[in-house]
């Protein structure tokens, strides 16, 4: 008899890489603990790609654009992928493979779970990366399939718990496993400032108008008019050029601002690193339907390395800031850059340290939710 340990699993994504931080350091790593695990994405972000990983094991699919007839195809290589490693359960981590899924399902037997990772539908329909005739049809066609999905997906892991509100599909089975941080050992949370005398900004994830961006560089403007010792560095990844190349032309007269990745995607590791080497960390998405009810990953990244925040006004992240007073709150249209300044230079941070922000307390349910699923007959 096949012990429980032994069992395959399988993540999938599509132009996530292989080694994308929730697939595989939090749900991949947290599963390989008691099953046979495998990610399959795109190729690694790490410098080190060669890099064997025991477990989770990671297989790679080519590159791909984002937009692009490979991409289309790129469905179909992880169907072959999977049907070689004739998993137990498919993980599946993007609408993209909705389909793909069920053919897997058909030809393998395995069972098939959803992990939500973003509310799609209004990412489409509220984002700009479709013409504005072609948002709404393309969103109702995603939500189409992921309803479809509910007839052979037999449970769904949601990143967020306010996808219980905006979203109805999966019915009952849904657990929440939201995006908080794997624990860090000491040596990691201690600060490593910069010693030049400047106050670090960082603004860390995806490069988009809707994550606020552009907020954050028109904030550390006007902080620098008033204190030349700001500094902010832009850390991440946009897969739509028009916006790096938006970004680049508005910070290129402004020594004090710098942009690592951009087109390309940044390793985790580095995004980290540079978390703990600044002095404040700005959250600043802008109000907008498709993040209204989510908590930012880099919300829980900051509070986990005690990373002073500028946050901007939302009453949901701020209740989960002051709790050990992490943040300054600030409002973009009524923006006092002199007060910012002052709270910047005067408020004390952490008078209690983050608890509830680490991923221990979800790898729990996740590892609870799956040994019940593999037990359960495949319906």
């Amino acid at each position: 008899m096949q012990e429980i340990k032994k069992r395959r699993i399988v993540l999938a994504s599509v132009l996530k890489p292989a080694n994308e931080p929730r697939m595989f350091e939090k749900i991949g790593m947290s599963l390989s603990k008691k099953f046979d695990v495998y990610c399959i994405g795109a190729p690694l972000t790490s410098k080190n790609n060669e890099k064997s990983y025991p477990s989770p094991k990671v297989l790679e699919l080519p590159s791909a654009e984002r937009l692009s007839l490979s991409r289309l195809f790129m469905p179909f290589n992880v169907l072959v992928k999977v049907i070689r490693l004739k998993p137990s359960v498919v993980i599946i981590c993007t609408h993209e493979l909705i389909f793909i899924s069920l053919i897997a399902k058909l030809l393998t037997g395995c069972k098939i779970l959803y992990d939500i990772q973003e509310n799609y539908y209004r990412n489409i329909r509220y984002g700009n990366s479709f013409p504005t005739i072609l948002r709404y049809i393309v969103a109702l066609y995603v939500r189409l399939k992921e309803a479809l999905s509910r007839l052979f997906i037999v449970h769904y892991f949601l990143a967020e718990k306010g996808y219980e509100g905006e979203m109805s599909f999966f019915g009952k089975n849904r657990t929440v496993l939201e995006n908080k941080v794997i624990a860090l050992s000491p040596a990691t949370t201690s600060k490593k400032s910069i010693s030049d005398g400047c106050i670090h900004l960082v603004f860390t994830g995806t490069l988009a108008e809707t994550t606020g961006v552009f907020i954050a560089i028109d904030l550390a403007k006007k902080l620098h008019e008033l204190d030349p010792r700001i500094r902010l560095q832009i850390i991440g990844y946009s897969s739509k050029s028009e916006t790096v190349d938006h970004i680049q032309s508005t910070i290129q007269d402004h020594y004090f601002i710098a942009l690592k990745g951009g087109n390309t995607i940044v390793p985790h590791e580095d995004i980290l690193l540079a978390i703990q080497s600044a002095d404040f960390g700005v959250i600043s998405y802008p109000l907008n339907p498709s993040t209204i009810n989510s908590v930012p990953t880099k919300l829980y990244e900051y509070l986990a390395f005690r990373l002073p925040i500028l946050l901007i006004d939302n009453t949901q992240w701020q209740s989960i800031c002051d709790a050990y007073n992490a943040a300054i709150p600030f409002n973009p249209d009524t923006l006092s850059a002199e007060n910012l300044l002052s709270a910047l230079k005067a408020q004390k941070f952490y008078t209690t340290l983050p608890q509830d922000v680490f991923w221990s307390s979800e790898e729990k349910k996740l590892l609870q939710t799956m040994e019940t699923i593999v037990s359960e007959p495949n319906p």
